[in-house]
């Protein structure tokens, strides 16, 4: 099944894919990998799901999936804003408009497109940090797949996962008490230590990025072009990362525009690492103290928003990804999420997250300093919504094992190990 290989963005390697590599195996500086595919042609499938792009996925298992991103000219909001040609990438949970993203965000692109990479014979437990939507994707795609999962949380999210994601039997929640999402990553990489885990590997998996490119192919399926603009808001920017590969594939194709579009990236203000580096072309990240990260991520309203650790200097990472299309990142506060927010539902009639209303305020801040040409194509990655139709779950579902922070470092891993043998037996 596997039609592809994986070239290394630093030395150039090309070797083929296990299914759950991160890293390129020669000694030099780190880089991330890429998925180079056997069909060179943007091909699509008649399947209703995000199965349609599988030629571009990588693939070593069959997974079970109805997930659906919907992308749609706007005309409300692109009147409003004075657009020509606004297009919508929803990736939510809106039925009518054909997005089916059970747990209303487009972290359920990158759970399949990751639990579909697996080898078929993968045993291990898959262990996954998150600050809330991704944990949401993968319980509940780890769950309809029958794949066994262990997802890593600050305790102040666990909620926000029980109410929209599906919780089986295979997967097992560790809330982390006076945790971040620093938190959350260190200890998924103190237990993936351990050989009967899989680390999911977040930004360095191949699988998410891919999965997370399908909003690009699924705007050039509806436009028939690449975009000229892509707005998004971004934490690790994976997504960002991702639709900028699957728009290389595209021009490959040749048929769809020669360009890749002008990245145009968003933050959360006052935690804004990507942005402060760029806007001062800084080559690397900008150092913060642990307590200024701290303190300046309690303060902004898209919580999800807080990788303080993004690849912006590695090989094939943020920074080359902006110059390369010629991009920009804003920092967007509170008041202008809220409004955008607020805007976005009475106009296109739907409620979105407030990372998508981070998105949403950039669009609006860059119309208004004439940043984009207001003919061009834009299109604008919602990328989470619905939440208000959505049913929430009623499984009362509860943590498998709670832990503070000094207790993860100490005895953790030990104790995932019991409650993962009790479930078991």
């Amino acid at each position: 099944m596997r039609e592809y290989r994986l070239r290394c963005t630093g030395c150039g390697a090309l070797f083929p894919d296990d299914g759950v590599r991160l890293d390129c195996p020669n000694d030099h500086a780190a880089a991330l990998l890429r998925t180079e595919y056997d069909e060179l042609a943007f091909v699509v499938s008649n399947e209703p799901s995000i199965r349609r792009y599988e030629a571009w996925l990588p693939r070593g298992r069959e997974i079970a999936t109805a997930a659906q991103t919907a992308v749609y000219r706007s005309t409300a909001l692109g009147k409003r804003l004075g657009l020509d040609e606004l297009w919508i990438a929803f990736n939510g949970w809106w039925p009518e408009r054909g997005a089916a993203l059970r747990t209303a965000t487009f972290k359920e692109l990158e759970a399949f497109a990751v639990l579909a990479r697996l080898a078929p014979d993968e045993s291990r437990t898959l262990v996954v940090a998150s600050a809330g939507n991704t944990a949401a994707a993968f319980a509940d795609a780890c769950t309809v797949n029958d794949v066994p999962l262990v997802v890593i949380v600050p305790a102040n999210a666990f909620d926000r996962v029980a109410a929209i994601a599906r919780i089986g039997p295979t997967v097992k929640i560790v809330a982390i008490e006076g945790a971040e999402y620093e938190d959350a990553i260190a200890f998924s990489r103190q237990l993936a230590a351990d050989d009967d885990f899989i680390l999911e590997g977040g930004v360095r998996n191949v699988a998410r990025r891919d999965g997370l490119g399908i909003v690009m192919l699924a705007a050039a399926d509806a436009i028939g072009a690449i975009p000229d603009y892509y707005f998004q808001a971004v934490g690790s920017a994976a997504g960002a990362l991702g639709v900028r590969e699957a728009a290389h594939r595209l021009v490959g194709d040749g048929r769809f525009g020669r360009h890749v579009p002008q990245l145009m990236l968003a933050q959360n203000a006052p935690f804004t690492p990507l942005y402060d580096a760029w806007s001062v072309g800084a080559p690397v990240l900008v150092e913060r103290s642990v307590a200024d990260a701290r303190s300046q991520i309690a303060q902004i309203g898209a919580q999800v928003l807080s990788n303080q650790t993004p690849p912006y200097a590695i090989a094939g990472g943020v920074r080359e990804a902006l110059s390369e299309s010629s991009g920009t990142v804003f920092a967007i506060e509170n008041n202008e999420m809220l409004d955008a927010m607020m805007l976005f539902a009475e106009l296109e009639g739907i409620d979105i997250d407030p990372e998508a209303g981070i998105a949403t305020a950039a669009l609006i801040r860059a119309i208004a300093d004439g940043a984009v040409e207001r003919d061009r194509r834009i299109l604008l990655n919602v990328t989470g919504g619905g939440r208000a139709g959505r049913t929430r779950e009623s499984h009362g579902a509860r943590p498998a094992l709670v832990l503070d922070r000094d207790e993860a470092a100490a005895v953790g891993n030990d104790a995932v190990r019991s409650v993962l043998f009790s479930s078991r037996t």
